[in-house]
């Protein structure tokens, strides 16, 4: 009989070096500067756990209001996110905003279990006050002071 033994999750914020975490850290506070330096380091934790995810996943994933704003930040950084995309995918993942169908992928909730979920499952912490549970609307990424949202007091 074998035993499989459980490998602990990685953290995410490995995918990238320092300076550019950094970097991406400074970007957020600037433009939120309610966000401590440590919640900010492990938001772009889990912007980098949730883009591995979308490359590990063969179904649509959707990241939190707040992720979504650190995966923006990210973006803002072309050059430094085509060549880390490249690197770690091989191939350039596009942030595409939309609608999905809820018939066919289901609502605001089941897209964000499924996101954590595949986070899980491609081997990757989860810190869960990015990811909180959307108890009050199925909304995607709006702002208007949600629990998850950067403005909420």
């Amino acid at each position: 009989m074998t035993t499989a033994q459980k490998r602990k999750p990685t953290d995410a914020r490995t995918l990238i070096g320092t300076e550019l975490r950094e970097t991406l850290v400074d970007n957020m506070r600037a433009k939120f500067p309610q966000l401590t330096e440590e919640k900010a380091d492990r938001g772009v934790g889990q912007m980098l756990a949730f883009l591995a995810a979308c490359d590990y996943s063969e179904k649509p994933l959707s990241p939190s209001p707040l992720v979504d704003d650190f995966w923006h930040a990210f973006l803002l950084h072309t050059k430094a996110y085509r060549e880390f995309c490249e690197e770690k995918f091989g191939r350039f993942l596009d942030h595409q905003p939309g609608y999905l169908d809820p018939e066919e992928h289901g609502g605001g909730k089941a897209l964000r279990a499924r996101t954590v979920d595949s986070i899980t499952l491609a081997g990757y912490e989860i810190d869960m006050e990015f990811w909180p549970e959307l108890d009050l609307a199925e909304c995607s990424q709006c702002h208007a002071n949600c629990s998850d949202s950067p403005f909420h007091q």
